[in-house]
């Protein structure tokens, strides 16, 4: 068998927009009741209302607290066998000008987020028959790219984290993974292009072609790809892939 056990309960953090949604919507389709955490109420309402997911709560992944009260929450609704570590933030500063505070709210959100998420769902998936975690890091977490030191320090921390909790839990029930998505078509991607444009003065088009040379196809990967990947990760047919962290770039890793 490849596709998901009968009904797991998947929890999806920054399930409200871009990839987060695509793959909260890919879980909810393949059978899972899907639960989504974010910071936008909006967002994850209109997330729920369109189908996409069934349950959602309203956390900050940096707030351990708040995330880790959600996840209870999510748990006590019905026990979590699939944890997709999705939120994620990049900001964009040569490293001259990325102080002190720039690398704690990358490490706050990309890294320790992560690790607040996998500390709440653990105990609880460690007594399932099937537990799965994807880390949704970036090929920042797996070479360099100028002017985001501090967002690419966070993804390659996330996916450190990946491959040795995976070693620690190989004698288990449960696989831990990272997806790796180059530059995609989401609203944080967006912002980036935003960003190029203001300060290069170029149009709309010259920026999205500044990130999409980065991929050999010559394009943004969609949410969907990614969520595809995610998936298949989450399927009873990956049960021998763990602490690997999978590139959905277009040939760029």
């Amino acid at each position: 068998m490849s596709g998901l056990p009968h009904s797991p309960h998947a929890l999806v953090t920054g399930g409200g927009r871009g990839i987060g949604r695509a793959i909260a919507e890919s879980l909810a389709s393949a059978g899972a009741t899907v639960t989504i955490i974010g910071r936008n109420a909006a967002a994850l309402e209109e997330a729920v209302n369109a189908g996409a997911a069934h349950f959602a709560a309203v956390a900050d992944v940096a707030n351990e607290t708040a995330l880790k009260a959600a996840i209870a929450e999510a748990h006590a609704r019905k026990p979590i066998d699939i944890l997709i570590a999705n939120a994620g933030s990049a900001e964009s500063a040569p490293f001259a000008k990325s102080d002190s505070a720039l690398f704690a709210r990358m490490m706050d959100i990309n890294f320790m987020g992560v690790v607040h998420a996998i500390h709440g769902v653990l105990p609880g998936m460690k007594d399932r028959p099937y537990g799965r975690i994807v880390v949704i890091a970036s090929t920042a977490g797996l070479k360099g790219y100028a002017y985001v030191s501090a967002y690419a320090a966070a993804k390659h921390a996330a996916v450190g984290l990946v491959r040795s909790l995976a070693l620690e839990l190989a004698g288990s029930n449960m696989t831990v993974n990272a997806v790796c998505p180059g530059f995609t078509d989401t609203d944080l991607v967006a912002g980036s292009i935003d960003n190029i444009m203001k300060k290069t003065g170029r149009s709309r088009e010259q920026a999205v072609a500044e990130l999409a040379k980065h991929n050999p196809q010559g394009r943004l990967i969609a949410p969907q790809e990614v969520a595809d990947a995610v998936l298949w990760l989450c399927g009873q047919g990956s049960s021998a892939i763990t602490g690997q962290a999978i590139a959905v770039a277009g040939g760029e890793i």
